[in-house]
């Protein structure tokens, strides 16, 4: 989708009957198809093509042999299997760029194994630093593997693609799932590097930033990040509490991380007397970064992106095959072959 939304031409190669199996993550729906499905398929054409069939694999060869890039989502050796790997294609088109996403990369011993975003988000520690501190582990919200996971991926490709033009070669790439999630882990995996202490749940802290996290307001929570001396200083006069800076516990964010659990009590005593909008008013007329916990209808009405769009969407997500007869047409198979493919279930 990103690569789509950046201009490219996107084919989306799923199975004919049933497809892409997101179609069926429903509820809810949107225009008969699921909002999941909806959410991540914009600017792309559906292709039916049953690649376990002879006729599939000729199609998908001539497919290839005239594309810049193929990204593949089957676990590890299964498309090689079918004679569609990356060996093959790029006798036909050594200009292809090929990418391949599994959960655990194309060697090593756990390659053969299925993946799903949550058991990715268990195994690379995310779930264990996510939800409240003494609470059981939570996943964060959305996807964020699967998602981080496609950022690296199009970066990979983008890049292969800039070689190209240098070396006038593709080449193959290889990303693993949970090496995708364990390198976004950033800080919090080079802290277990620095101390050997794997950190625990801390709610929305920030082990290294404080004051960096939510407070209850009256009507809800605002969330402050002091992530400066400077922006602290300012904090504790906008808050009414300049006291706060002559007191040694707090003088520097070193002392404030090691008497967080004092700072705290004292910040929330003050934020529970006033609302969200009013908090977020004084805070940011004094340049500190502060801002309410919006639910996400609140989020998607916020006026930056009521007037910056997000994406352009030339097409919307397609109908299961929608774009069939048009694709295999652009490779020379007249309608009257389509129909008959059809008829076979190859498309």
């Amino acid at each position: 989708m990103m690569l789509g939304d950046l201009g490219h031409d996107v084919v989306k190669v799923e199975r004919p009957g049933d497809g892409d199996q997101t179609r069926s993550w429903g509820p809810p729906w949107q225009d008969g198809q699921s909002a999941y499905y909806l959410s991540v398929n914009r600017n792309k054409r559906s292709l039916t093509l049953n690649v376990k069939s002879p006729e599939g694999q000729d199609l998908f060869r001539r497919l290839a042999a005239g594309s810049d890039v193929l990204i593949e989502n089957f676990r590890a050796g299964e498309i090689d299997a079918l004679g569609l790997g990356y060996s093959a294609l790029a006798a036909l088109n050594p200009r292809l760029v090929f990418c391949s996403i599994t959960g655990y990369g194309q060697t090593g011993p756990w390659k053969d194994r299925p993946a799903f975003d949550l058991a990715l988000q268990a195994e690379s520690g995310w779930m264990s630093i996510t939800g409240e501190t003494g609470a059981p582990p939570v996943r964060v919200g959305v996807a964020v593997i699967d998602l981080l996971t496609a950022h690296f991926a199009v970066q990979s490709i983008l890049s292969a693609l800039l070689e190209r033009e240098t070396t006038g070669r593709g080449r193959r790439i290889d990303v693993s799932m949970l090496e995708c999630a364990t390198a976004s882990l950033t800080y919090m995996a080079q802290n277990v590097r620095a101390t050997g202490i794997p950190p625990g749940r801390m709610g929305s802290r920030h082990p290294s930033i404080v004051p960096y996290q939510a407070f209850a307001a009256r009507d809800g929570y605002i969330v402050v990040a002091a992530g400066s001396q400077a922006i602290w200083e300012r904090l504790c006069r906008a808050i009414g509490r300049p006291d706060l800076l002559a007191n040694p516990h707090f003088a520097d964010n070193a002392r404030r991380v090691q008497n967080r659990d004092v700072l705290e009590v004292l910040l929330g005593d003050v934020f529970i007397s006033r609302t969200m909008a009013e908090w977020a008013v004084t805070l940011q007329a004094q340049d500190v970064p502060a801002s309410p916990v919006l639910d996400i209808a609140q989020a998607l009405d916020l006026p930056p992106l009521r007037e910056r769009p997000l994406a352009p969407a030339a097409r919307p997500a397609p109908r299961l095959g929608e774009h069939t007869e048009e694709i295999l047409g652009s490779i020379g198979v007249a309608a009257a072959q389509v129909a008959e493919l059809r008829a076979k279930g190859v498309v």
